[in-house]
């Protein structure tokens, strides 16, 4: 990868307490050493209160904590973020804003029940659904989709290291931006999310691809993050695809090499030449003594 290819931010498959070595036997019964993902408990808190806890692979939990913060609504652009303090012995990252926010006054005005808070936060989140509208002026070549699942494919990954895994990607035209993993795939586009905020980076011009099936959540997580284009190597949700069309979102899955499949913004997509030479995604974990996975 170039210089100019680089990624800002990206996994770090050598990070020792990402994946750890573990011995068993193949469908053969012959000995393997093989590498696992390890996944740990995060506790986030916003500001006094205690939101969820996460499990995840405890890379970058400062932009895990606030990008869920914003993809659940529970922060808003109008929030000052005063501090992300993260606790690693404890397992526990609080995130402070100046003042309280929106979504504390709404739930200390309410009595709360074991479903109350998802469903304040689900309301929430269809209003301020409904009331973006994604750019128009942006458009993925397919000889440009076909570069950049080339780059994605081949970057150094957990996902090619230990698997179990998922990946998300923020991306403009074929050129890959921010690269994050999770064992869910929730986790990695908070992660971006959560970048994108405390950066002042927007989506407007952007694309946005994951490993993960094209769900109604994966939807409205990049519709918040005003992001156009949302492509995937998995399939589709009748609801994501429902909720797509709404929303004017470019919905493009089954991603693999050349071949693609669109079930919604399809005005964004110029078919042109040039979609040779494609790399599908290599399928090895890093196991010793055994075939590749």
């Amino acid at each position: 990868m170039s210089s100019k290819d680089q990624l800002i931010i990206s996994p770090d498959p050598s990070d020792p307490r990402l994946t750890s070595r573990v011995s068993g036997i193949d469908e053969g019964g012959k000995p393997i050493d093989t590498s696992v993902t390890v996944e740990r408990p995060l506790t986030l808190f916003l500001n006094s209160r205690e939101i969820v806890t996460m499990m995840t692979i405890g890379d970058y939990p400062e932009y895990l904590a606030v990008g869920y913060l914003v993809n659940q609504n529970m922060l808003s652009g109008e929030d000052e973020v005063t501090g992300v303090d993260y606790e690693e012995d404890i397992d526990t990252v609080v995130v402070r804003t100046r003042e309280e926010t929106d979504f504390e006054d709404k739930l200390s005005k309410k009595t709360l029940t074991s479903g109350c808070a998802q469903g304040t936060v689900f309301g929430d989140l269809m209003d301020k659904f409904d009331e973006i509208r994604l750019s128009d002026d942006v458009r993925i070549r397919t000889s440009q989709l076909t570069e950049l699942l080339k780059r994605i494919n081949t970057a150094p990954s957990l996902y090619l290291e230990a698997g179990a895994i998922h990946g998300c990607v923020l991306c403009r035209s074929e050129r890959p931006l921010i690269y994050m993993e999770d064992v869910g795939r929730h986790n990695a586009v908070d992660k971006i999310a959560g970048y994108m905020y405390l950066n002042g980076l927007t989506g407007e011009d952007k694309l946005f691809y994951t490993t993960g099936r094209l769900t109604s959540e994966m939807v409205i997580k990049t519709v918040q993050m005003n992001v156009p284009i949302l492509i995937s190597r998995s399939g589709f949700t009748a609801w994501g695809v429902e909720l797509a069309r709404e929303a004017g979102l470019t919905l493009i899955g089954r991603a693999r090499g050349s071949r693609f499949v669109a079930l919604s913004g399809e005005h964004r997509i110029i078919f042109d030449a040039g979609n040779g030479g494609s790399v599908d995604e290599p399928a090895k974990h890093g196991r010793k003594g055994a075939r590749a996975e």
